[in-house]
């Protein structure tokens, strides 16, 4: 999968991804062999953090 660098793009990404294909972030990191430190800090960029409950940015 491909990750846009914009934050906001990318957001809609990961959230879909999380929403249609992974129960968790861990997962698709893992899936995907990215950084997710890197994903973490860029949607924090956009006041967006990960809540494992909804399996989701917000």
């Amino acid at each position: 999968m491909n990750f846009p660098k914009d934050p906001v793009m990318l957001l809609s990404v990961v959230n879909t991804a999380l929403r249609d294909y992974y129960k968790s972030f861990e997962e698709l990191v893992e899936d995907n062999e990215v950084d997710g430190d890197d994903i973490i800090a860029r949607l924090a960029s956009i006041d967006y953090h990960y809540n494992p409950e909804k399996n989701q940015f917000k």
